[in-house]
């Protein structure tokens, strides 16, 4: 029987391996975590997390690349939000995984395949 898990695509599966590296950072997390009451800009952020800016960017080119945060520009700030949708997807991954009937237990291997 097909599960929803099987049947995502190469591209699908893809960026759900970047949205879970991306979430595996702890400066990511603390970035995600400051956007989840508001947008921020990046003095903000850099300030509020004691990191430099070349260091923040980085982390935010990879939550961006990830679809996890988007990004817009006012003037010459650029103002940071998350994207719930994004969240919402792993959420439903996640949740596929935690209705999984527990598995059988794997057939003895045969002595020969030593």
């Amino acid at each position: 029987m097909a599960t929803a898990l099987d049947k995502r695509s190469d591209t699908d599966s893809g960026m759900l391996v970047a949205r879970f590296k991306a979430l595996a950072d702890p400066l990511r997390l603390e970035v995600i975590e400051l956007l989840r009451s508001q947008e921020m800009c990046v003095c903000d952020l850099c300030d509020r997390m004691a990191i430099a800016q070349s260091k923040l960017s980085f982390h935010l080119k990879t939550l961006r690349e990830a679809g996890l945060i988007s990004a817009r520009q006012d003037g010459r700030w650029i103002y940071y939000s998350l994207n719930p949708a994004e969240f919402g997807d792993l959420e439903n991954y996640l949740s596929v995984l935690r209705q999984l009937r527990p598995q059988r237990p794997a057939n003895p291997c045969p002595p020969d395949r030593l």
